[in-house]
C-alpha cells in the first residue's frame, strides 16, 4: 500500500504535517516504538508510530529523524496524547530528511492503525494471511472469548502449514496451537533467544533443539502500555515474550519473513493489552508496599489488604496468608549508560512466579508486584498454609511438590530453590556475563502486623543470595537462622587461610595416596559421627573406618570426638 492510501481512510484519524510529495511511498509494515534508537529493529520501508516519550528537548527530534531516514522509514506518525500537538521541532527535522510526518489524533490507537496496515500490505502481497489479520481484527472487538494468541497460531497452522508457539523469556509457553513443545524444549529455546539477543543479532534467529529447527522471533513490547523509550537492550531482554516457529526462516523469501514480523506485531498488541490489565494487581502491591515501607498503622494495611485479596483470589471468602519475594537485577555498568533495571526486574518476577507448567497469559493475574528503585516486590497470596507446610528439616515444599508419586501436594507455600529451578538455564542466558539476578523469599505471615517483618526477612533473604556465586541466585528465610546465613559474608582471604589449614593436608595425603580422607570426613560428619552408620553408608568395616578418622586427626591435629573440632571441619568443608 502507499502512504497516500492512508489519509483516505478518515477511521485512522491522520491528518500530513509535511512530505507532501513523498506520498506515493511503499508501505512495507508498520511499527510501534518509543526507543531513542530503533534502528535495531527496522529493516526498511516500515510506518513508524510514536507515543513521543522518547522526546525530552526540542535537540532530540533531529537523531530520531535521521536514524529513521537512514533505515529507509517511509513514514513517521506521531500520536498526540503525549504532547499535545506535535511539537515544531520534529516538523522541520522531518522536512530536512524528507520525511512524511502525520499526527495520529489522541482518540484513535495505535492497534487501530497497526491492524489496517497490516491488513492492506498482507492482503497485497500474499493471501495467505488475510484470515489471520481478519480474525485478529474479530478478537480484538469481541474480548478475551476470541481466544488471544491462540486463534492466530492455529491460523498460522492451518493457511501456511506452520506449527508455532508464544513463548515468555522463561520459555513457559504462553499460546501455541496443536501439539505441545517437547518438554524442556521452550527452556532451550528462550536460552538461545535471550543469548542471541544480548549479541546483538537482528532476528529470527535459528536454533536447533531435539533434531528440530526452529526460528525465533522477537516479540516487541513497544505500545503505549510499554516501559518509556529503552536505551540499552539490557532493560527489555529479560521480558519480551518471542514467537518460535519450527521451520528454518534462513532462505524464506522477503514476503514470507514480512507475514511472520506481522504476526508478532499483532501478538504485541495483545499483550500491550493485557499488561494495561496488569497495572491494577500493579498499583494494588505499591500501595500496599509503601504502606509498609512507611510503617502505616497494621489497620490501615489490613485495609488495604482486604481489597486486594478479592483481585487477587476471587471467591475466596476468608483473609489469605500472605508471603513476599524480593527480586533484583544487576548490570555491570563498567563506564557505560546506567541500566534502570527496576521495570525489568518487576515484569521477570511476575513471570517467575507463575508455575512454569501453567500454560498462558492469564496465569500471571493473581500475582502482584510493586518495584522500588532497582528492587522488585511480590505480595503474594495464599489461599491456606496448613501446619504440615514445613517438612521435618525446616524446608518447605515448593509449589507442584508432592508427598507420593502421582498425588500434588496442597501447601501452597512458595520456597526459594523451587522458583528458580525451572528458569535458571534460559535468564543466565539472558544475563550472560553482565547480568545477576537475586532473589529472597519470606515466610507465610497470616496478618497485617507480619508484613513489614516479612518484607524485611525476604530482603535480607535477598541479600545472603547475592553474597553467593552465580548468575541466578535465590535464598529462602529457613536459612536466615542457620550458619548459611554467615559463611557467605566471611571474607575470601580468611575463607581461604580457614580452609587450606584444616583440609589441605587431607587433600595432599590422598592425592599421594588415594586415600579418599576428605569423602570420609564429610561421610561421618554427615552421619553426626556414628561409626555403623558412616560404615554402612561407605560400605566399609567399622576398623576400616576408624583407621581413617585416626589417620585425619593425626594429620590436622584435631579430635573428631569433640564438638569444636567437628564444627570446624564442617564450616571448612562448606566454605571449600
Amino acid at each position: 500500500m502507499r502512504l497516500r492510501a492512508l489519509l483516505e481512510t478518515d477511521a485512522l484519524g491522520l491528518r500530513l504535517l509535511g512530505g507532501d510529495d513523498e506520498l506515493d511511498r511503499t508501505v512495507r509494515g508498520v511499527m510501534t516504538t518509543d526507543l531513542r534508537d530503533p534502528s535495531r529493529y527496522l529493516s526498511g520501508g516500515e510506518l513508524v508510530l510514536t507515543g513521543l516519550a522518547w522526546r525530552r528537548s526540542a535537540d532530540d527530534s533531529e537523531p530520531f529523524v535521521r536514524i529513521l531516514a537512514s533505515a529507509g522509514v517511509v513514514g513517521l506518525a506521531a500520536g498526540e496524547a503525549e504532547l499535545g500537538d506535535v511539537p515544531d521541532d520534529l516538523v522541520l527535522a522531518c522536512e530536512r530528511h524528507r520525511l512524511p510526518l502525520f499526527a495520529v489524533n489522541e482518540d484513535v490507537a495505535f492497534a487501530t492503525i497497526t491492524e489496517h496496515v497490516v491488513r492492506q500490505v498482507s492482503g497485497e502481497r500474499a493471501g495467505d494471511l488475510a484470515a489471520v489479520v481478519d480474525r485478529h481484527r474479530r478478537l480484538m472487538t469481541s474480548g478475551p472469548a476470541g481466544g488471544g494468541p491462540e486463534v492466530v497460531l492455529d491460523l498460522l497452522g492451518s493457511d501456511l502449514d506452520l506449527r508455532a508457539w508464544v513463548l515468555s523469556p522463561t520459555g513457559r509457553r504462553i499460546a501455541g496451537a496443536g501439539e505441545p513443545l517437547t518438554p524442556g524444549a521452550g527452556a532451550e529455546l528462550a536460552a538461545e533467544h535471550l543469548a542471541a539477543t544480548r549479541t546483538g543479532r537482528r532476528g529470527p534467529h535459528r536454533a536447533t533443539v531435539g533434531g528440530t529447527t526452529y526460528s525465533l522471533f522477537p516479540i516487541r513490547n513497544t505500545g503505549r502500555a510499554a516501559a518509556p523509550a529503552s536505551r540499552d537492550v539490557r532493560e527489555t531482554v529479560l521480558s519480551d515474550w518471542l514467537l518460535a516457529v519450527e521451520a528454518d526462516a534462513s532462505d524464506w523469501p522477503a514476503a514470507r519473513l514480512d507475514l511472520l514480523q506481522g504476526v508478532t506485531q499483532l501478538i504485541a498488541v495483545e499483550r500491550d493489552r493485557r499488561d494495561a490489565a496488569r497495572n491494577v494487581r500493579r498499583r494494588l502491591a505499591q500501595e500496599v508496599l509503601e504502606l509498609v515501607q512507611t510503617g502505616a498503622p497494621p489497620a490501615e494495611i489490613a485495609a488495604r489488604l482486604r481489597v486486594a485479596a478479592p483481585v487477587l483470589l476471587p471467591g475466596l471468602g476468608t483473609a489469605p496468608h500472605w508471603q513476599v519475594v524480593v527480586a533484583r537485577v544487576d548490570w555491570d555498568e563498567e563506564g557505560g549508560s546506567p541500566v534502570d533495571a527496576g521495570p525489568a526486574a518487576q515484569s521477570l518476577l511476575e513471570e517467575i512466579l507463575v508455575d512454569p507448567a501453567a500454560p498462558g497469559a492469564e496465569t500471571a493475574d493473581r500475582i502482584a508486584v510493586a518495584h522500588t528503585g532497582e528492587e522488585a516486590v511480590a505480595l503474594v497470596p495464599l489461599p491456606a498454609v496448613p501446619a504440615a507446610a514445613a517438612e521435618p528439616d525446616g524446608e518447605q515444599a515448593g509449589p507442584g511438590e508432592a508427598d507420593e508419586p502421582g498425588q500434588a501436594r496442597e501447601d501452597p507455600v512458595l520456597h526459594a530453590d523451587a522458583l528458580l529451578a525451572a528458569v535458571r538455564e534460559p535468564l543466565s542466558a539472558g544475563l550472560a556475563d553482565d547480568g545477576r539476578l537475586t532473589l529472597g523469599v519470606s515466610a507465610a505471615v497470616h496478618s497485617a502486623e507480619g508484613l513489614r517483618g516479612a518484607l524485611e526477612e525476604a530482603r535480607h533473604a535477598r541479600r545472603v543470595a547475592a553474597a553467593r556465586p552465580g548468575r541466578v541466585c535465590a535464598a529462602g528465610h529457613h536459612e536466615l537462622a542457620s550458619h548459611v546465613l554467615l559463611l557467605p559474608f566471611v571474607p575470601d582471604d580468611v575463607r581461604r587461610a580457614f580452609t587450606a589449614r584444616l583440609l589441605d593436608p587431607l587433600r595432599d595425603y590422598d592425592r599421594r595416596h588415594r586415600a579418599e580422607l576428605i569423602p570420609t570426613l564429610e561421610a561421618f560428619l554427615d552421619c553426626d559421627g556414628s561409626w555403623t552408620r558412616c560404615a554402612a553408608r561407605l560400605h566399609l568395616h567399622v576398623n576400616t573406618l576408624r583407621y581413617r578418622v585416626g589417620r585425619i586427626e593425626q594429620l590436622t591435629g584435631r579430635d573428631l570426638s569433640r564438638l569444636e573440632d567437628k564444627l570446624d571441619f564442617f564450616l571448612a568443608l562448606r566454605m571449600s
